[in-house]
């Protein structure tokens, strides 16, 4: 069994990206770049996350499969709270917990398609979450 590579920058988790895989990447990292004022980018899980204030809140990542997917968390220390809540009305968002959400875009086409929610649900994830 191979291990996976252990990333250590953005550009080095961006490198072992499929051709299919990297504009989705991209434009993930474009919006939640975007998503406040403030917002820091460094490694996490072994690929990029966005962070506010410091917490991670956007975490990318590739799925067992290869597909991309966003998790949006409330910070590796964060307890988990059964009363948090935050509305999804596209309902694109996979909820693993109260505060912990998983979105997954199967191609470019399928994120340039929810862009506009995604990009509500990503600033409002900061605020709400802050």
């Amino acid at each position: 069994m191979t291990l996976p590579t252990k990333h250590t920058s953005i550009d080095a988790f961006l490198a072992t990206l499929t051709a299919d895989q990297r504009p989705i990447v991209d434009k993930l990292r474009e919006l939640a770049a975007h998503s406040a004022d403030g917002v820091s980018e460094h490694i996490k899980w072994n690929a990029p996350s966005f962070c506010i204030d410091g917490d991670d809140r956007i975490t990318l990542g590739l799925s067992p499969k290869g597909v991309v997917r966003v998790v949006l968390h409330r910070g590796a220390t964060a307890p988990e709270d059964k009363r948090f809540s935050f509305d999804d009305p596209a309902g694109l968002i996979r909820w693993q917990a109260a505060d912990r959400g998983v979105l997954h875009f199967d191609s470019f086409d399928d994120l340039i398609d929810k862009e506009s929610a995604v990009g509500d649900i990503f600033a409002r994830w900061m605020e709400t979450t802050r």
